[in-house]
């Protein structure tokens, strides 16, 4: 059941993206329409091919839609130049990768101060906030060890931390679960939810896994780029 709330964090109307291919044209989404409030949580389900991850990447500003708009935190973001949407979502947005990209060569404290040391805010206090994050999904004895000495359902609770280093009114997790065995990946999912409900950031998933969608608020379902009932 979804739980009301007052305005969106996140809306987009009639998104379409067309690639170009010589003579051919494919669309991979098509006129797609949706909504999520403040503070919700909604999950994106399909077959695979069916345009979740390009949904993803252009609600989260990593990529720019051929026509149709996004609204994210207050801001039609369709316009946008690649500058103006690395701001916002240094400012708004956390984003969970399939693969972690984590950087080799630095520790998981080191990791998660990263999207500090990009906006130039890295400092004592952020620093103070990354080790106590690390202490919140179970990682602060390790926040000294390198990705290569954390298991995969480690390194995603590193990524996990480095997403709310910057407090994001927005997170985007691109198949969360989807490189972990069944008991990591109970607990990731339950920091995602439990970070949702304790700092109020609205969380935006794809995923394949049915049960998990069952967890969001909302379900959009894309089939052949569109959005079906």
């Amino acid at each position: 059941m979804a739980t009301p709330h007052s305005t969106s964090i996140l809306s987009t109307k009639d998104l379409t993206k067309t690639y170009q291919s010589g003579d051919h044209s494919l669309t991979v989404l098509d006129h797609v329409s949706i909504d999520v409030p403040q503070g919700a949580t909604a999950a994106i389900v399909g077959p695979s091919g069916s345009g979740k991850t390009t949904l993803l990447g252009l609600c989260a500003g990593l990529d720019q839609s051929t026509s149709g708009s996004v609204e994210l935190d207050g801001k039609n973001i369709s316009n946008f130049n690649e500058d103006q949407r690395a701001r916002l979502r240094s400012e708004s947005v956390g984003f969970i990768f399939q693969n972690f990209q984590l950087m080799p060569t630095l520790t998981a404290l080191e990791n998660v101060l990263v999207p500090g040391e990009l906006s130039g805010t890295s400092n004592g206090s952020l620093t103070d906030r990354a080790a106590s994050l690390l202490e919140r999904v179970g990682l602060g004895e390790r926040k000294d060890h390198y990705p290569t000495q954390l298991s995969g359902g480690e390194q995603q609770r590193v990524a996990i931390a480095r997403a709310f280093i910057h407090r994001p009114k927005i997170l985007f997790a691109d198949e969360p679960t989807g490189n972990l065995d069944e008991e990591a990946s109970v607990t990731v999912e339950s920091m995602l939810f439990d970070l949702n409900r304790e700092s109020g950031t609205a969380l935006v998933m794809v995923t394949h896994d049915l049960e998990l969608a069952k967890k969001a608020s909302l379900v959009f379902r894309l089939k052949g780029g569109k959005l079906v009932e």
